[in-house]
C-alpha cells in the first residue's frame, strides 16, 4: 500500500494554525466566565484579565493609542469606516473585500503596475478636502506592502486620516505604522491566535464616533475573553 506524503499546510494568507499556546490561554479564559463589566470580584478578575491582553497587544505593535477588541479585521474596518471622521473616504483599488463592502461610495486611489498606491493620484485626491484613507498594508494575494510612511506624509498633510488594514502583517514590521496610522486593524486567526477575535488600534478615540456599551462605549457586546487572552498569547510567542 503506498504511503501517503504527509500534508503541508501553505494557506497561511487565510488562516494559520492555533499555537498551543494560544489555545491553551483560551481554554484557561474559560474559567473567567464572568462579564468583564461587572462590579463583582468574579467581573473585576476577567477585567483584569482582559487589560492585561489588551496592554500585551498593544505592546507587539508598539502602539500607545487605544486597542479597541471586535470580533476581527472585518469588523474593525467596519467600524472605523463607519465612524471615523472626517467623513469623506478613500480607498485604493487592491483593498480587501470587506473594507470595498463597507466603503462603498468611497472614491478609489489608483495603483501602479507593481501594485503600489499611486501617491501623485491620491495627493491629487485629497487637494482641498480631506478624507479617512483606508490602505492594506500587505495585500494577502500579491504580497505587496505599501510604502506606509509616504502615504502618511501626504494622507496628513492634507488634513486627513490613515486607516492601515494590517491582518497580514506581523507585529516588529518597522514601516512607521505605529507611528504614523491613525487606525490599524488586526486579526488574530492571522498570527496564530484564535478565529472570532481582532482588534483596532485608534490614536485618537476623539476622531471615532462611540456607539455601544463596552469597549471604551465603541463596541456592543460582552467582551470574547477566550479569544482576546488567546490571542495575546500568541502574539507573545517569538
Amino acid at each position: 500500500m503506498p504511503i501517503k506524503p504527509p500534508r503541508l499546510y501553505l494557506d497561511h494568507a487565510a488562516t494559520t494554525p492555533i499555537l498551543p499556546v494560544a489555545a491553551a490561554a483560551a481554554a484557561q479564559a474559560m474559567a473567567l466566565w464572568a462579564n468583564p463589566s461587572s462590579p463583582h470580584s468574579e467581573g473585576r478578575a476577567a477585567r483584569a484579565a482582559l487589560e492585561e491582553a489588551r496592554r500585551t497587544i498593544a505592546l507587539a505593535y508598539g502602539w500607545r493609542g487605544e486597542t479597541l477588541f471586535t470580533s476581527g479585521a472585518s469588523e474593525a474596518l467596519g467600524i472605523v469606516l463607519a465612524r471615523a471622521t472626517p467623513p469623506r473616504r478613500l480607498i485604493s483599488s487592491v483593498e480587501h473585500d470587506a473594507v470595498i463592502r463597507a466603503a462603498q461610495t468611497a472614491d478609489v486611489v489608483p495603483v501602479d503596475s507593481s501594485g503600489v498606491i499611486d501617491l501623485a493620484a491620491l495627493e491629487a485626491m485629497l487637494a482641498g478636502d480631506a478624507a479617512l484613507v483606508a490602505v492594506q498594508w500587505a495585500n494577502s494575494e500579491t504580497g505587496v506592502r505599501q510604502p506606509i510612511p509616504a502615504i502618511a506624509d501626504v494622507v496628513h498633510e492634507a488634513g486627513g486620516l490613515l486607516l492601515v488594514d494590517a491582518a497580514q502583517m506581523p507585529p516588529g514590521i518597522d514601516d512607521g505604522v505605529a507611528v504614523q496610522a491613525d487606525f490599524v486593524t488586526l486579526s488574530a486567526h492571522k498570527r496564530g491566535g484564535p478565529p472570532g477575535i481582532g482588534a483596532v488600534l485608534v490614536r485618537d478615540l476623539a476622531t471615532l464616533t462611540p456607539t455601544g456599551g463596552q469597549e471604551r462605549g465603541y463596541r456592543g457586546g460582552t467582551e470574547n475573553m477566550p479569544g482576546a487572552l488567546g490571542y495575546a498569547a500568541a502574539l507573545g510567542e517569538p
